[in-house]
């Protein structure tokens, strides 16, 4: 039959408590009988004494027959004290007292060589009457000659009687003892049984195994947080998001990426030069909140690619947008044909050419890099849909790839991006700047706008944003390139808000 651990444990206590009572018991039992043994012999010793020193034995040891008085006299002084025998006897063992009458006259059973040498003592010894507990003691005259010897003595009978008087004082206390361990020995089963939910060891062993692989064999970060807002288990794949290293799970300190997060369902965290997609749920146990788990999985390369597709797909909106208008202005122009009026007709479209050319000649003289050059003709594009001049500062110069494109891609698009949503809804005239430039060893990307400024002491959270709560990753991600190239941003304010990024070569 399966036991759980309590199970066991229970029964295992309930033994080993059985037997440490019931040798505390048998010890007990030794250590009274010892001390009934010594307390009897203590007792003899004095009623010896006595009756050595009574003036009535002295007369009856100096009589003709000291029998005629000392066989009552001792007869009384036995039922007075309890003892089982006291006998008077002369220094030669003959009986003067006993019990049994017909033991007078008889010699005496026992040691006597200490008595007769002046000393009184004590001894176990089987006699007549079996074995007892005596006392010897000798008596002496006025003088101080030993004239006579008196024993006193208790069988071992009688002080078994007086043991087994006491027993049940004594299996009362190891029963009360049994049942006092026996309920602590269950509180803690029970206790014990709720903490391992009624598993078994075998059950507990496979558990642990099983749990053990999902955890190293899982592709997702896995996390346990636990009340205290510390780590209470991580797998393998969560240490390599977070970058925890190998160190054990109790020095480990909850990265702040995930602090800030309650429940959370695919939500944008960054972690070191890692983008993360987290999920938080808590956990809670018949009604007991234990904590919360965290399940990560890794975003980066998708996350970049998104932005460089984002960028692409405002590229092309901007395109179709700019086909729109000039459909409107070729419209415009071949009606002024049709009307006759062709000098406006000409100056019309070649003032729209000369404009577009212009922009597209500065950006694309200036900017060498095709990716980003294309990112910045469709914000421009963008920015003038919105109203806003977005104006690419002369200074502008970058030849060739001095840095990867997805990386500037991911610094210039975002901070235009926010730089078109802080002026979004201040008054005309709305502009943004924007400067390029690949300088000996650095690249410097600097944006302002005309906006009303930014605190920027929050502006690089994460989750800091000019748009709806909620969505502000884009600044966390220039924050991240800046730290992978161990570069530098600067935010500051002047006339409205200006970031320059650097980005050591």
């Amino acid at each position: 039959m399966r036991r759980s651990i309590a199970g066991q444990l229970f029964l295992l206590q309930v033994l080993v408590v059985t037997l440490l009572v019931a040798a505390g018991t048998a010890a007990a039992v030794a250590l009274t009988r010892a001390h009934a043994r010594e307390s009897a012999g203590d007792e003899v010793r004095a009623v010896a004494e006595t009756v050595a020193r009574s003036p009535v034995v002295l007369e009856a040891l100096r009589a003709p027959d000291p029998s005629t008085l000392l066989q009552p006299y001792a007869e009384s002084v036995r039922a007075a004290t309890g003892t089982d025998f006291v006998v008077v006897m002369s220094p030669e063992r003959v009986r003067y007292s006993h019990p049994d009458p017909a033991q007078i006259g008889q010699r005496f059973i026992g040691t006597v060589a200490p008595a007769l040498a002046g000393e009184s003592f004590t001894e176990v010894y089987t006699g007549t009457l079996g074995e007892s507990v005596r006392a010897v003691v000798p008596v002496r005259d006025e003088r101080g000659a030993i004239i006579g010897l008196v024993s006193v003595g208790i069988t071992t009978e009688a002080i078994n009687r007086k043991l087994l008087a006491q027993l049940p004082m004594i299996l009362g206390a190891t029963v009360a003892a049994l049942a006092l361990a026996g309920l602590g020995s269950w509180a803690l089963s029970r206790r014990l049984r709720r903490q391992t939910h009624g598993l078994g060891p075998a059950e507990m062993t496979r558990m642990y195994e099983y749990y053990d692989a999902v955890l190293h064999s899982v592709r997702e970060g896995l996390v346990v947080i636990g009340r205290d807002q510390r780590i209470e288990l991580i797998n393998d794949e969560g240490r390599r998001l977070l970058g925890l290293g190998d160190a054990p799970v109790e020095r480990l300190e909850l990265p702040p990426a995930l602090r800030e997060l309650s429940t959370a369902e695919d939500v944008f965290v960054l972690a070191g030069d890692r983008t993360l997609v987290a999920n938080q749920q808590p956990t809670v146990f018949e009604g007991r909140p234990l904590g919360s788990v965290v399940t990560l999985r890794d975003h980066t390369e998708l996350r970049a690619l998104t932005g460089e597709l984002d960028s692409v797909r405002g590229l092309t909106d901007a395109l179709r947008a700019q086909a729109h208008e000039s459909a409107n202005r070729l419209h415009t122009v071949l009606t002024l044909v049709e009307l006759g009026r062709t000098d406006e007709a000409v100056r019309l479209a070649t003032s729209e050419l000369q404009l577009a050319q212009q922009l597209t000649d500065r950006v694309v003289g200036a900017v060498r890099e095709p990716a980003i050059a294309a990112l910045l003709l469709g914000k421009s594009a963008q920015a003038a849909e919105r109203g806003v001049e977005l104006v690419i500062e002369p200074e502008s110069r970058l030849d060739g790839e001095r840095i990867p494109s997805r990386d500037l891609l991911t610094v210039v698009g975002n901070l235009v991006d926010n730089a078109l949503e802080a002026v979004a809804g201040t008054p005309m005239p709305r502009r943004v700047s924007v400067l390029v430039r690949s300088q000996a060893r650095e690249v410097v990307v600097r944006v302002s706008d005309s906006g009303p400024g930014v605190d920027a002491t929050e502006v690089l959270q994460r989750g800091w944003t000019t748009k709806q709560p909620g969505r502000g990753l884009g600044l966390s991600l220039v924050r991240q390139v800046v730290a992978r190239y161990e570069g530098s941003i600067q935010i500051k304010n002047e006339g409205g808000a200006v970031f320059t990024v650097r980005l050591p070569t």
